[in-house]
């Protein structure tokens, strides 16, 4: 039987899942232009619409181009990374609580930043942070390799990602530890909190060749993940390549996830809660929810990067900090819902 042919969401959810489609993209693009006009000054619509438009370097121009329209641009591909990571991450091991840093890329490529930083080299060039950040998630590929060896079996992986996560952690800390600058930990520190702020297009086109690569991986994995679902034997019985499906995932959510990380710092719960709000509306069959799960991502991220314009104290909350305050008290209300059905 072809995996195509595989139907594990209900009649309801396949019928429904082109009416969430078209709801997510138009909340998509609605917080993405509403991104434009949020900010420490206000910009009339009209004004925004001008601007994005506009051939020469008025002020407002100026903002739109240079400070705006590369937040909302990032917000969009790190988010829609995050959440269609999430999605395949889920499928490939079957645990509900998986996530992207579970194969230890976020922590990795925060090490690789931390350490340009460390350097200095972050003062040399605009691109050095961002190239840093994406050689660790890099690297992180490469020891998974070498942890798992020929056998990557879905244990082997969520422990590689364990003892990555762990190694990434304390080698961080250590960075911190020894930066004899209080001034550049203290850097170090709001950096790894995640944030959009002051980001440029240089930025932009640092990641998006990453994440459009990433994407195409993990989407050729999709209908793969539609047999995993029902188990491995099952999608071996199916003739799905096992090992390429484990390894498009894994490579897909290392370039993707790893660079968004590399630009904007660790970014959590976005991979962990788009997911779970979409899996009950659409079905279970991944090929459905990973574009889903991308536009649910994008729509996340660019409604808490706004959120995280609103200043508290004279003061523009950090990217991370939302998405956690989101993403925390729903990772335990996971915790607690799979513990209740254990018992």
């Amino acid at each position: 039987m072809p995996i195509d042919a595989i139907s594990i969401a209900p009649a309801s959810a396949r019928n429904g899942s082109g009416t969430v489609a078209a709801g997510l993209l138009l909340v998509t693009v609605a917080l993405f232009f509403g991104s434009l006009f949020v900010g420490p000054v206000p910009i009339a619509a009209d004004d925004v619409w001008s601007a994005i438009f506009a051939t020469d370097r008025s002020a407002i121009s100026t903002v739109i181009h240079e400070i705006r329209l590369p937040r909302s641009i990032l917000a969009l591909v790190i988010g829609a990374s995050l959440g269609i990571s999430g999605a395949a991450l889920q499928a490939l091991v079957r645990n509900p609580l998986a996530e992207p840093g579970i194969i230890g890329v976020s922590a990795l490529s925060a090490l690789g930043a931390v350490t340009v930083f460390y350097t200095g080299m972050a003062n040399a060039h605009s691109l050095a942070l961002p190239i840093g950040g994406i050689s660790g998630a890099l690297v992180s590929v490469i020891i998974l390799l070498a942890l798992a060896g020929r056998g990557l079996s879905t244990l082997t992986l969520i422990l590689a990602g364990v003892a990555i996560n762990s190694l990434g952690g304390a080698l961080t800390a250590l960075v911190l530890n020894l930066s004899p600058n209080p001034f550049a930990a203290y850097e170090i520190f709001f950096w790894l909190m995640g944030s959009l702020a002051n980001r440029s297009f240089e930025h932009v086109w640092v990641v998006l060749p990453f994440s459009l690569i990433g994407w195409v991986l993990l989407f050729r994995a999709a209908h793969a993940l539609d047999a995993f679902v029902l188990g491995e034997e099952v999608a071996s019985s199916l003739g799905v390549n096992i090992r390429r499906t484990r390894w498009l995932v894994v490579l897909g959510s290392a370039l993707s996830v790893g660079a968004g990380v590399a630009v904007a710092g660790i970014i959590g719960f976005v991979g962990l809660v788009v997911p779970h709000l979409l899996r009950p509306v659409v079905g279970h069959r991944p090929v459905v929810l990973l574009p889903l799960s991308g536009l649910g991502g994008a729509s996340l991220t660019l409604a808490a990067d706004l959120g995280s314009r609103f200043a508290v104290g004279h003061t523009e909350l950090m990217l991370g900090v939302v998405t956690a305050l989101i993403g925390a008290p729903f990772f335990l209300y996971l915790v607690l819902k799979t513990r209740s059905q254990l018992i």
